[in-house]
């Protein structure tokens, strides 16, 4: 029988030098706490949930590769270990995310987050996400790339005033440019194609696409989702009426249904999108 699920409160301490001081917040795979270090420092720990002891060793393996990838716009964990019930990683506190930023825009200025802004936040998002899915990195003697599957404003975190892409909770290095993979991931974000059971090298585009949108707008461009992911299920074309009409042949491209459609990479639709804004201003 495995051990008792630990159990989260302020002043646990669910590994030797860390107690736990304040819950920040729960999403789909897991849970956030504030932890104090007995060096003082302030660090994030992140506890997801892990049913089976076997699993939780093949889990570390995949995070242990990308904890080792040394990018500025990647969100650093800087330990990884099991303890009963739970996977936790440790990573740097972040002072929020890019959807914490534009409740403030809305709650101080009535408003959406002002385009220009969003490219340049988005921008050094997309330099991470093309990072990791380039097919480069060298893990146990083999060139491989990972798929972050769960690209959204929530997991654009900020540190020090520079977006971090957090959250690799369902991340995995592949060899190939498109291959089968669980329908995992969050509904309003995801691809066409993982509803499909498959994913691709421009499936963190596409949810990039629509986190631009939402930043944008303050809206998604697709009607509700099912509330599971279904194989027969196809996305309605994408409402984009919202946006400048440079802004939506650049955005629907990133939004295109098969794959090989969209932009050869995230930093190329992004910088599309930052032309659109630069030639205006200009005018």
């Amino acid at each position: 029988m495995g051990s008792k699920a630990l159990i989260l409160q302020p002043g646990t301490e669910p590994y030797p030098g860390y107690v736990l001081r304040q819950f920040l917040g729960k999403g789909g795979w897991g849970e956030v706490w504030k932890a104090e270090r007995s060096d003082g420092r302030i660090s994030a720990l992140k506890f997801m949930a892990c049913e089976s002891a076997l699993a939780a060793p093949y889990e570390v393996r995949a995070l242990q590769a990308i904890r080792q990838l040394k990018h500025d716009n990647l969100l650093q964990m800087e330990q990884i270990w099991s303890c009963p019930g739970y996977l936790v990683i440790v990573m740097e506190l972040a002072e929020g995310n890019l959807h914490d930023l534009l409740d403030v825009y809305f709650t101080e200025l009535n408003t959406p987050i002002m385009p220009d802004h969003v490219c340049y936040f988005l921008r050094q998002a997309a330099d991470a996400l093309d990072f990791l899915n380039t097919r480069q990195h060298v893990v146990e003697n083999q060139k491989v790339a990972f798929r972050h599957c769960d690209v959204k404003p929530s997991n654009l975190l900020l540190v020090n005033g520079k977006v971090r892409v957090g959250d690799f909770s369902l991340a995995f290095k592949t060899t190939s440019r498109v291959g089968p993979h669980a329908r995992t991931g969050t509904m309003h974000y995801a691809a066409p194609e993982v509803f499909t059971g498959m994913v691709s090298d421009r499936s963190d585009q596409f949810s990039l696409a629509v986190s631009y949108f939402q930043l944008r707008t303050g809206r998604l461009p697709f009607p509700n989702p099912p509330a599971r992911f279904e194989a027969n299920y196809h996305r309605p074309a994408p409402e984009l009426s919202a946006l400048l009409p440079d802004e939506q042949r650049i955005l629907a491209r990133g939004l295109a249904t098969i794959p090989q459609d969209r932009w050869p990479s995230c930093t190329e639709m992004v910088d599309n999108l930052s032309r659109c804004f630069a030639k205006k201003s200009v005018a």
